[in-house]
């Protein structure tokens, strides 16, 4: 099948799970800015989110995407390096007009790798799994406002998650151009259009998780939750 057999079919697979794990992105996004204003609207998107037939699939699904992605990625990193054999130590510049993100996509995914695994830990181990085996937890399943109080409240996962975002944003802004350009919908005027709309939408995307981290690192959404 050329789409695993092909390079071009591998980064049209990688082109098209990354696409959708920014979708889920994006939501995942709005429902963690929804906990900035009030703790009990966001645990009712919990337990509707919690351990549902839907949501489990929705889960598996998302993992299998997720799966693919970091798979294909190490299979084309592989390739490159194969392809460029002895040549890639004879370089000594940096290429120009190459990004850094470009150059370090296999370092940033191992960052991103150890990002998530930090963060099922802390919450879809702690929600989904507990409920699901019926597992004795600090608190209940479904208040995710109250897991996300206590990992913000610890510096320590404050700096990881700041790092696993910046991580994300540069994997993000080269990502979706490059995305676009697999399609082959860049040419020479849209490649810098796509540029421009990848770095605001993946920018705007990661400021919006990171303003929840540090508004519970601050004290600032608590007050908020307790005002609703």
């Amino acid at each position: 099948m050329w789409l695993i057999n092909s390079s071009v079919g591998r980064k049209v697979v990688m082109s098209v799970t990354g696409l959708a794990l920014i979708l889920f992105l994006t939501f995942h996004a709005c429902m963690n800015v929804v906990a900035l204003f009030s703790g009990e609207a966001y645990n009712m998107i919990c337990e509707l989110l919690g351990a549902n037939w839907y949501a489990v699939a929705a889960t598996m699904g998302l993992g299998a995407l997720t799966v693919i992605h970091i798979v294909f990625a190490f299979i084309l990193t592989a390739q490159n390096r194969r392809a460029r054999g002895s040549e890639r130590y004879a370089v000594t510049a940096k290429p120009e007009k190459v990004e850094w993100a470009s150059q370090n996509m296999l370092v940033l995914g191992i960052i991103i790798c150890l990002g998530l695994i930090l963060h099922l830990f802390n919450f879809w181990y702690n929600m989904m799994f507990a409920e699901l085996t019926g597992m004795a937890v600090a608190h209940h399943p479904a208040d995710g406002f109250a897991y996300i109080q206590d990992t913000f409240s610890n510096p320590v996962f404050v700096v990881l998650y700041i790092i696993w975002l910046v991580a994300i944003w540069l994997h993000l802004t080269h990502g979706f151009w490059s995305a676009m350009q697999t399609f082959g919908w860049s040419g020479k005027t849209w490649l810098d259009r796509w540029k421009m709309i990848g770095l605001v939408y993946t920018t705007l995307l990661m400021l919006s998780f990171l303003v929840v981290v540090l508004g519970f690192a601050f004290g600032c959404a608590p007050s908020l939750a307790c005002g609703m």
